[in-house]
């Protein structure tokens, strides 16, 4: 059997608001949500999460032994080698890389990714690229999935910061080195943003998780139709600019 792990990437030093992973998300932490939320997908076998050596992530580490996630420690700066690590140390063949500043992360929506991964035969698959590249699924719903022999490859070979840091663009920045397929949605609806990177984000979530009761098991359609029915509620965080994939942390040496 195929050993697909889903990984959490997660820190506590976001350079746009601190300390996200833990912020409090209807009586729970965000990354409770992204945890409990990717432990419902049926595609994987495990779930890590993926976080850092540094000292200000042992409350990170501490909440994950609390709740008995599976937990690994690495790299802060260099994502790529900690995403490596972690999977083999989790014996994966295949890595599903998923983000804590996704508290909405939907089970279904992962599984339709990871179908299509198998499916199409490819190195890696996508429901989104970021900018400069285009997407069709909401933000905050990031799923990206990749064998990890390609995974190993990017290791050993990427060389540009954003690559290390943002763990998959090696795969899918120069056409025709991997085989690639994205799983777009037949309507663009790369308009929502729905994660966790800035404070607007943090009160356009608190708003949303509330009107739908607190409810961990809400589906992404739940929110869509929510924002459908009380669009103001978009405008929260409309002012805010998605990071592109080629950026990377200046504290990164």
């Amino acid at each position: 059997m195929t050993n697909t792990v889903i990984l959490i990437q997660a820190r506590m030093t976001s350079s746009r608001l601190p300390g996200k992973v833990l912020l409090d998300l209807g009586s729970q932490p965000a990354l409770a949500w992204c945890v409990e939320r990717c432990k419902q997908a049926r595609s994987a076998q495990r779930v890590v999460v993926a976080t850092t050596t540094n000292a200000s992530d042992d409350p990170v580490a501490a909440l994950c032994h609390q709740r008995g996630w599976e937990v690994f420690r690495g790299s802060e700066f260099d994502v790529l080698d900690r995403f490596v690590q972690a999977a083999r140390w989790a014996q994966a063949d295949v890595v599903v890389r998923v983000t804590a500043d996704c508290p909405l992360i939907d089970p279904a929506e992962i599984d339709r990714v990871v179908e299509a991964f198998f499916a199409t035969g490819v190195d890696f698959a996508a429901n989104r690229l970021p900018p400069p590249w285009k997407r069709t699924t909401p933000i905050g719903l990031d799923t990206e999935v990749c064998h990890m022999a390609a995974l190993e490859r990017a290791w050993r070979e990427a060389a540009q910061k954003f690559e290390r840091e943002h763990v998959m663009p090696y795969l899918y920045d120069e056409p025709g080195r991997f085989r690639v397929h994205i799983a777009d949605w037949k309507q663009d609806l790369s308009h929502h943003r729905w994660t966790l990177d800035t404070p607007e984000d943090y009160q356009f979530l608190r708003e949303v998780v509330q009107r739908l009761g607190n409810r961990m098991d809400v589906r992404w359609q739940d929110v869509l139709a929510l924002l459908e029915a009380e669009p103001q509620l978009m405008q929260i965080n409309a002012g805010v600019r998605h990071k592109s994939g080629l950026e990377h942390d200046p504290r990164m040496k």
